[in-house]
């Protein structure tokens, strides 16, 4: 083996683009979409639905368009998101279609198809001209502005279901707390990263706790207490709930300090204990999780509650098969906040687990993303986007199934709900952005940035005539050097380079060889 050889960098790895098997699995998830739209119309009316190829054909056309854009956006992302996002909408579309034919005066299986294409036109609008994701940390003063903006806004429009997160202009109408989501993630995402060193390590000691400098914790603690206040007057109490844990996740990855993760758990406990006492639209919430079947025994009939229990109980292991579920008693929330509850009657709890692992996949994919990026930013804002959709999962499977007081909140590309449908495949196009960015191979500096060998090497290491050592010496720039001592005094650029100039005697400096000398 030569010198040569052994001085040799090793070869860089390149990983592989995996867009093949991004479209093979974007193939098998339109598939299984069509299959659970056939086996819906088989179970209702005996046929195959005469419009199941139409169907398949608008699914496939937004993936094939999400597959496009990131095939030529960002070659590098992660194959799993993009798949993981389209079965779990084209599975939302199938679901919310099988409700509609309990429904045929309220069909929201068309409507919820246009969000959809919306959602993955805004998808690919983002994977394309988001070439960095950090040009978002510009703007996190105005993101918050913004968010702020949206939250405060449903409080001039009239209540729905006793909770004014709506905004309804004609015929249409949106949440605009869904799309604060992403701006305050954002904005906590960016004032963390350049603060969170001093949240960590400055500030006062009380016996064994350091607590941060007001200065500093005090801005992103202000925009966290106005937005959760403002939604506690809207009575959305589950967004509430999940700008507060996104908040706490932010500053335990921020600072690496789980004291926040008991702050944040006993804040929780107090602020939830005050605001069933005392509000009665979240009280009443309260006293039907603690008593789901008390209007039966009252001769009320259940509840929609006990009728969600009745559904997961119906569904067993397998499930009752699609379409043949009576989860449209639940009433009017049936498509929205309870939508999980005809999942597990129909597909029962190994369907509904299947459901479960792909969130959690996608949750996965999404703090793996984080954890891979080299920058603070992208870090606190890929695992913010994750969390928020682990605690959106979270909140709306735990009301349905008894485990916590009930909110109203849509499940992830599953429930009917355009805003959510919408900021959901956002969500998904940023973290296919910073994934490509974390396995996206560096860039070659190339033999321009090569360092070159030592000057004190010998002859052996001979750069030869022009080319001396130090930074701006190259052709012309100065006298051969063959090896032996440089000559004192300053390098080009007025610096003294530590590593290859000899000590300097006492004395007077010795005047700098000029380019006239040199010739």
């Amino acid at each position: 083996m030569t010198a040569a050889t052994q001085d040799a960098p090793p070869p860089r790895v390149r990983l592989p683009r995996r867009r093949g098997v991004e479209f093979s699995l974007l193939v098998c998830a339109v598939l299984c979409s069509m299959l659970g739209y056939a086996a819906v119309g088989l179970a209702r009316s005996g046929a195959v639905p005469h419009d199941v190829a139409g169907y398949g054909a608008g699914l496939g056309l937004l993936a094939l368009t999400g597959h496009l854009a990131v095939r030529f956006g960002a070659p590098y992302a992660d194959p799993l998101l993009l798949p993981i996002a389209v079965l779990l909408n084209g599975l939302g579309l199938v679901l919310i279609y099988r409700l509609d034919l309990e429904t045929p005066a309220d069909r929201a299986a068309p409507t919820q198809l246009v969000w959809s294409a919306l959602g993955v036109a805004l998808f690919a609008l983002v994977v394309v001209c988001l070439r960095d994701h950090r040009l978002l940390q510009r703007y996190a003063y105005l993101s918050v502005a913004a968010a702020l903006a949206l939250l405060t806004v449903p409080i001039f429009f009239p209540a729905v279901n006793g909770a004014r997160i709506w905004i309804r202009v004609g015929g249409l109408s949106f949440q605009p707390g869904e799309f604060a989501k992403i701006l305050l993630a954002v904005f906590f995402a960016a004032y963390l990263a350049a603060n969170g060193t001093a949240l960590a390590h400055t500030g006062r000691r009380l016996w064994r706790v350091r607590l941060p400098a007001g200065r500093v914790l005090g801005p992103v603690l202000a925009v966290w207490l106005i937005s959760v206040g403002v939604l506690v007057l809207e009575r959305d109490l589950g967004t509430s709930l999940l700008f507060f844990g996104l908040f706490v996740i932010l500053l335990y990855v921020a600072t690496g300090r789980t004291g926040w993760i008991a702050v944040g758990l006993l804040l929780a406990s107090v602020g939830a204990f005050a605001v069933g006492a005392l509000e009665p639209h979240v009280h009443g919430r309260v006293e039907d999780w603690l008593h789901p079947f008390a209007s039966i025994e009252a001769g009320r009939g259940p509840g929609q509650l006990a009728q969600s229990l009745f559904a997961f109980a119906a569904g067993g292991m397998f499930g009752t098969g699609l379409g043949q579920g009576h989860s449209a008693l639940i009433g009017f929330a049936a498509k929205s906040d309870f939508i999980l509850a005809t999942a597990g009657e129909e597909l029962g709890h190994a369907g509904l687990t299947a459901i479960f692992l792909l969130y959690a996949l996608l949750v996965a994919r999404g703090f793996r993303s984080g954890l891979a990026l080299r920058d603070p930013f992208g870090r606190l804002l890929a695992t913010g986007l994750a969390s928020i959709l682990a605690l959106q999962v979270f909140v709306i499977a735990g009301g349905v199934t008894g485990l916590i007081p009930l909110t109203g909140m849509a499940m992830p590309f599953l429930a009917q709900g355009g805003s959510s449908v919408v900021t959901n495949w956002v969500m998904v196009a940023l973290l296919v952005r910073m994934s490509d960015s974390a396995r996206a191979p560096v860039p070659d500096p190339g033999p321009a940035a090569d360092p070159g060998p030592a000057p004190d090497a010998g002859p052996a290491a001979d750069p030869g005539p022009g080319r001396g050592p130090g930074p701006g010496c190259g052709p012309g720039d100065g006298p051969p050097h063959h090896g032996g001592p440089l000559p004192s005094g300053p390098l080009p650029g007025g610096s003294v380079s530590r590593a290859t100039a000899p000590a300097r005697p006492p004395g007077p400096a010795p005047a700098a060889p000029t380019r006239e000398g040199a010739r």
